[in-house]
């Protein structure tokens, strides 16, 4: 048996912060979605030619119309919404430490960082508007560089 990740999904009340961030920091775009009965966006690394690029699924959640959401996933209290509940963090393996140093500065985007002992990475981690917390994995290579 292979495995590697297809994708992770967010619920959110606040669809359109949510698809910002990962437009703006990531640099994910907005792709085709099949037509669910709720509101929601799929999030693309690449082209969108195949849905298996989708590596962001966005759920909005409709105060004024819940009942598409609860026939299809099952329904969920807003206030178990925030932060990543039983998970901890989505990570990514990234290149470009120092761009995206610049890039997250300028989008005023705050990151923690920390370089893993024996591995060879340097983590970068974010919060999304909805509390999940994002790891960028570059190696520490890159890091190293950037102290010389």
């Amino acid at each position: 048996m292979t495995l590697s990740l297809n994708h992770f999904s967010i619920r959110t009340m606040d669809l359109d912060a949510t698809q910002r961030f990962y437009e703006r920091v990531l640099g994910l775009t907005v792709g085709p979605r099949p037509n669910f009965p709720f509101p929601g966006l799929w999030m693309y690394r690449g082209d969108h030619d195949s849905y298996t690029n989708a590596v962001v699924h966005i759920i909005g959640m409709d105060r004024n119309d819940p009942e598409g959401l609860k026939r299809y996933l099952g329904d969920r209290d807003v206030s178990s919404l925030h932060g990543s509940g039983a998970v901890d963090h989505v990570a990514f393996f990234a290149t470009g430490l120092a761009a995206m140093r610049a890039h997250l500065r300028s989008l005023g985007v705050a990151a923690r960082e920390r370089t893993v002992p024996d591995l060879g990475l340097h983590q970068v981690f974010l919060d999304d508007p909805n509390g999940v917390v994002i790891e960028l994995n570059y190696p520490a290579a890159e890091e190293a560089a950037t102290r010389s």
